[in-house]
């Protein structure tokens, strides 16, 4: 195998590859051998099959298979042996091929650029701490306690009413004729929630255990038959219960329940979990706060295949008429992406910045431990979405890499009270939609005047 750089330019570069047909003919003949014992033709027995008739019946799909694992396995040395760092998929342009003739090729490809790093020294930016009050953290445990309510039955003589829980049978009907599914028993519903069918709940106010009462409803327009769906409909139900809701306790009892150790231990769990609610926004303000200064500071020659590839990704979901519109802004985001994430990857390498397995266990941990009551349903949610976990891989590098600018850099720290911090990400929110909104504004402004010049 010949290897040879036929061009460079730029970002650009052409490889010549050549193939011996010696090589080619060897791997040919290792192919036959391979399925002379999987190929059953009449005539021969299992395993026994000449490695030329198996030539003359398959010849040109055994000889396109070899030529494709060639391909891959020359490309990819190819690249290795001239330590290429790749952008996106090579072009290959075959020259010359064909059995007995040797194989020659060449690949055009983008490589990634040099990244000069420049100094961290002059970058400036803000890290915010959030101070929960007390009273903030018992709100929000009483909510949670809301959630997990208890029920009692109620006395014989008392009716029902909003927020109490309902349980009972029924039998519905249209025009007088019974239907698929007419039927239900130990129907639970919460009074007031009206969760069943819109309008059932407030009829079901104001009776006893062992009443029976004739509701009618119009069926949802999502109902499964399609053909019933908004059809008025009689509910003839039999009240067989009657739970009135009982206040939870919050003590520590209440908190062995929700995954802490006890009260105190419940606290500091919401406490901390209130304070992430406010970490990933105010992080995010200090990120973009270094990410554009380090944007700012690195010049960096960007492969198109990559812009292109980027611009479409940003680009997803929008209409053919919002792209088109949109086509400059997405570029511009798109280079802006990939400039800033070439830098932070040279940075990490610079740095030998990895992510293990245990860091990511630890950090599904954490999550869990600040989810009090959902433990179970954050363990599976990550078990069985593997897409993920490779995308809190993606936020933990990010957050590693980040953490050793910050380590290099000018960082002033600023506590802020919860109503603060509301205040510094309602800012930070509506200022990003004014320079959004300011640009599109300049586009149409520039649009008019060039209307009127043309006039």
């Amino acid at each position: 195998m010949k290897i040879k750089i036929k061009s460079k330019k730029g970002l650009k570069v052409v490889l010549s590859v050549l193939v011996d047909k010696k090589f080619i003919e060897k791997k040919i003949y290792d192919k036959l051998n391979e399925l002379k014992e999987k190929v059953q033709l009449r005539g021969f027995r299992p395993g026994k099959v000449p490695p030329k008739v198996i030539k003359d019946q398959f010849g040109k799909a055994i000889y396109g298979e070899v030529i494709d694992g060639i391909l891959k396995e020359s490309s990819t040395k190819a690249i290795e042996e001239n330590k290429l760092k790749v952008a996106g998929q090579p072009k290959i342009d075959l020259k010359t091929f064909g059995e007995g003739k040797d194989l020659e090729y060449t690949m055009e490809l983008e490589i990634l650029p040099e990244i000069k790093l420049k100094s961290l020294d002059k970058i400036k930016a803000t890290d915010y701490e959030v101070s929960v009050e007390n009273s903030l953290v018992e709100k929000r445990i009483s909510e949670i306690a809301k959630g997990q309510q208890n029920f009692e039955n109620k006395k014989e003589n008392e009716k029902s009413e909003k927020g109490d829980m309902i349980i009972f049978d029924y039998i519905a009907k249209i025009d007088e004729k019974i239907f698929e599914g007419n039927e239900g028993k130990n129907i639970q519903l919460i009074l007031g929630r009206d969760l069943f069918i819109k309008g059932f709940d407030e009829q079901l106010i104001g009776l006893k255990k062992n009443e029976n009462k004739s509701v009618v409803v119009n069926l949802p327009e999502n109902y499964p038959k399609k053909e019933l769906a908004n059809k008025k409909t009689n509910f003839e139900c039999k009240i067989t219960n009657l739970k009135k809701p009982i206040e939870t306790k919050i003590d520590n009892e209440f908190a062995k329940k929700m995954g802490a150790k006890d009260l105190e231990d419940l606290k500091n769990l919401v406490k901390k979990q209130i304070s992430n609610e406010y970490k990933n926004p105010l992080s995010a303000i200090t990120k973009k706060e270094i990410l554009e200064q380090i944007e700012k500071s690195h010049s960096v020659d960007l492969p198109p295949n990559l812009i292109e590839q980027e611009t479409k990704i940003i680009s997803q979901g929008q209409k053919k008429e919002e792209i088109e519109k949109n086509k400059d802004k997405n570029i511009k985001l798109a280079k802006s992406r990939i400039k800033t994430g070439l830098v932070l990857n040279e940075i990490a390498a610079k740095n030998n910045l990895k992510i293990t397995e245990n860091e990511i266990k630890q950090e599904i941990e954490k999550q869990v431990k600040t989810m009090p009551g959902q433990e179970k349903m954050v363990m599976e949610y990550y078990q069985k979405n593997p897409s993920a976990v490779s995308s809190l891989r993606g936020a933990l590098y990010e957050e590693k890499i980040l953490d050793l600018i910050k380590g290099k850099i000018s960082l002033n720290k600023k506590k802020l009270t919860t109503n603060e911090a509301e205040k510094v990400i309602k800012n930070f929110t509506q200022k990003s939609q004014s320079t959004s909104a300011s640009t599109n504004i300049k586009k149409e402004q520039k649009k008019s005047k060039i209307k009127k010049k043309n006039k």
